[in-house]
């Protein structure tokens, strides 16, 4: 019944801000490209930095006012907009402290909500279904708001868009279970008024959406049977008439047929939705999710569950979902991709290689020292036959113009076709002139070029030209995504190794990519390659040659973990545990393994975007991996300064930190592993144990402060006191 497709994904979410008990978020609204005001529960307005998740300003109402209409934010004045009371409208900026000192107008009705633009004034709707632009409004507060609604008939979801420049504002009202749909064209001061066409349907409208297509505006419908209808509505029809609109079915939510559905729905594109659902019963199988459906296929494209649960609403601003979830507001990244039905049914052809490149930036950098570098590039990248005269007389004049900064000239066409020795020949040259303000360019031109080539043609492979290239320290990611690929294709560890280490922008998913090419790496293998060992022999060799025990417990760890619930291994197995924390185990992986790994651990990365390729990892891997992680970090808590010998060595912070990643990402999996039970378990109890470690620590910390805030006596008595530290 449910088709898997590729052409959305949720992405790992993060938390915007917490939520206090009981608290609630009103409303998320746009306030610039990374940036929301999100109106929270009753009295308080925050406005965030999505990306930084911090708050850039916050302001509260007072105890005895209450925010009636969520804020919203005027891109045309960089000003916010909102109503407490009903009636009481607040304008304010940034640079506004006290609330309670701006601007406020008191209107003549009730509003039940404000609709920003992004290139129009803000509209205004009354609660019985008047409209005003914000500007006309200002103009005056108390003017009279007509009555567009009958007696009891509540608007239940209102949104606001522009048709042809001209602001327009659709609402959805209720009475007595029946809907009706408001449209009001503020420039031609036009409004259509239509009924649904319910026919023999079963149930009713929970909630509604707005999807603008390239001919027609859609209003998409959910209703509690979990039906989702769409129905097309007509802005500029000239009858004023009441006109009734015809249902078509979109698609069919599965689950909770003998309970009402409770779920919310928002439009991403003219082919997809979200839907945030909550069950009603304890018999319903569906439980609190967020999912992306095409409804051109009918097909579920990503899910997502939500264990703490959530209030049942959610927003949706740049390419992000903001969802109250538990008690944090929590911030979903999505991503829709063109739709096609080879798509949908998995048949659409990837490409073959192993990295896709995230981006490819210039070095703007080298660009901005020299502006002729764009023309020397322009030179460098095509040979002299292939330009035209014009071109060749432009750079035969900067060549006459700018000989004093050139360096020797280089001949690309032996790069492009020449052998490795020619190719040396020419990169003699490029290393004599590395003072030059173009070398860099010419660096990276040099190796684009030559990773072309080994794209194209899988037997040349110029390692030495490559690695010295890199040697330079002239090289980006950005300059040279390719390389990484090649090497990786080439299963090249030494330039792996050398990439890791110079290039200064390798993204999360070519780090995660490099990973997996180490850890699946046999030793057998590793030995008859170059690995730089750098400083891993140090503390390898130094493991190796420590034979006997430790009986002093340094920086709060011994080779026997002092646990009250030790029994809870069984008698045989605690003897001859393979993931004991013993201060003297061997290190699972080889030197130029370990090197390697330690290569991973040293790579800058962002949580956010490692989380989702590290899952790729395969368990035995993981669990290879998470050996190496505990070695590291048993041979740090040895020494008090937990640092080890080296320059190129991971600290304990981060050695912890890529521990916390592995279990994030793949606890489940962990879990259901048996190799990886005895781990867990001890990985438990020593965290325990340094829990209480650190927390005597503090204790003698406070008793050793109560001790200097004493008043010394007069009369020569001392006492001396041993601490002793269990």
């Amino acid at each position: 019944m449910v088709g898997w497709g590729k052409m959305a994904l949720l992405y790992e979410e993060f938390t915007l801000c917490g939520l206090r008990s009981g608290g609630a978020v009103r409303a998320v609204e746009a306030a610039g490209p990374d940036c929301v005001v999100v109106t929270h529960e009753e009295r308080t307005v925050t406005v965030y930095k999505v990306s930084d998740q911090k708050p850039l300003g916050s302001w509260t109402v007072k105890q005895t006012q209450k925010i009636s209409c969520p804020a919203v934010y005027n891109g045309q004045t960089g000003e916010y907009i909102m109503v407490h009371d009903h009636k009481v409208l607040r304008i304010w900026n940034k640079e506004d402290a006290n609330l309670e000192k701006t601007f406020k107008a008191t209107l003549a009705a009730e509003v039940h909500q404000i609709h920003a633009l992004p290139k129009a004034e803000p509209l205004v709707l009354f609660k019985r279904g008047g409209v005003r632009q914000l500007d006309d409004l200002l103009s005056d507060p108390q003017q009279e708001v007509e009555s567009v609604l009958s007696a009891e008939e509540v608007i239940r979801w209102s949104t606001a868009l522009l048709d042809a420049e001209s602001p327009v504002l659709i609402f959805v009202t209720e009475k007595d279970r029946i809907f009706q749909v408001y449209s009001q064209k503020l420039k031609f001061k036009t409004q259509h008024k239509y009924k649904f066409d319910s026919g023999d349907l079963i149930g009713y409208p929970v909630s509604f959406a707005l999807s603008l297509e390239k001919e027609s505006t859609t209003l998409i419908c959910l209703y509690s049977t979990g039906c989702i209808y769409k129905i097309k509505l007509t802005l500029n029809r000239n009858s004023a008439e009441e006109q009734v609109l015809p249902l078509s079915l979109l698609l069919k939510l599965p689950g909770c047929v003998d309970s009402p559905v409770n779920a919310t729905i928002l439009a991403l594109d003219e082919t997809r939705i979200a839907v945030l659902r909550t069950p009603q019963s304890q018999h319903c199988e569906v439980r609190d999710s967020l999912s992306i459906w095409n409804t051109r296929f009918q097909t579920l494209q990503s899910w997502k569950e939500l264990p703490e649960g959530s209030s049942g609403q959610f927003w949706c601003h740049n390419g992000q979902l903001f969802v109250p979830h538990g008690m944090a507001l929590t911030v979903v990244p999505f991503s829709c991709e063109t739709s096609c039905l080879a798509a949908v049914l998995g048949k659409l052809k990837q490409p073959s290689t192993t990295v896709k490149p995230l981006s490819t930036v210039m070095n703007w950098n080298a660009m901005l020292r020299d502006q002729k570098c764009a023309e020397l590039q322009s030179t460098l990248t095509f040979s002299s036959d292939e330009l035209t005269p014009s071109e060749k007389q432009r750079s035969s004049e900067h060549q006459i113009m700018d000989t004093q900064s050139q360096p020797t000239s280089l001949d690309l066409t032996e790069i492009k076709t020449g052998t490795n020795e020619k190719i040396d020949k020419q990169l003699k040259l490029l290393l004599s002139n590395l003072l030059e303000p173009n070398a860099q360019l010419m660096v990276a031109q040099i190796a684009t070029i030559l990773v072309n080539r080994c794209m194209a043609q899988k037997k040349f492979y110029p390692q030495n030209v490559l690695v010295k290239l890199l040697q330079t320290r002239m090289l980006s990611y950005s300059l040279c995504p390719d390389l990484i690929a090649v090497a990786l294709d080439k299963a090249d560890y030494y330039l792996l190794q050398l990439c890791l280490q110079l290039f200064p922008d390798v993204p999360e998913a070519v780090v995660c990519a490099c990973l997996k090419c180490f850890l699946s790496a046999s030793e057998s293998d590793l030995e008859k390659v170059i690995v730089d060992l750098g400083s891993v022999v140090s503390y390898m060799e130094f493991d190796q040659s420590s034979s006997e025990k430790m009986e002093i417990v340094e920086n709060g760890f011994g080779s026997i973990l002092v646990e009250e619930d030790s029994s809870d291994v069984p008698a045989q197995n605690q003897d001859h545990a393979f993931w004991e924390f013993d201060t003297n185990s061997t290190c699972p992986v080889g030197l130029k393994k370990a090197a390697l790994l330690n290569e991973i651990l040293l790579s800058s990365y962002s949580e956010t975007f490692l989380l989702p390729p590290l899952k790729d990892l395969a368990i035995p891997q993981v669990i290879l991996f998470l050996q190496y992680l505990q070695f590291l970090y048993v041979k740090q808590c040895k020494t008090i300064n937990a640092v080890l010998p080296g320059e190129r060595i991971p600290t304990v912070s981060q050695v912890l930190d890529w521990i916390n990643l592995l279990l994030d990402a793949h606890f489940t999996m962990l879990v259901m592993t048996s190799d990886a039970h005895g781990f867990l378990h001890h990985l438990n109890k020593f965290i325990r144990s340094q829990v209480r470690f650190y927390s005597a620590l503090n204790k003698i910390d406070g008793s050793l402060q109560k001790l200097h805030e004493l008043t010394p006596q007069n009369d020569g008595l001392y006492s001396i006191e041993v601490i002793e530290i269990i």
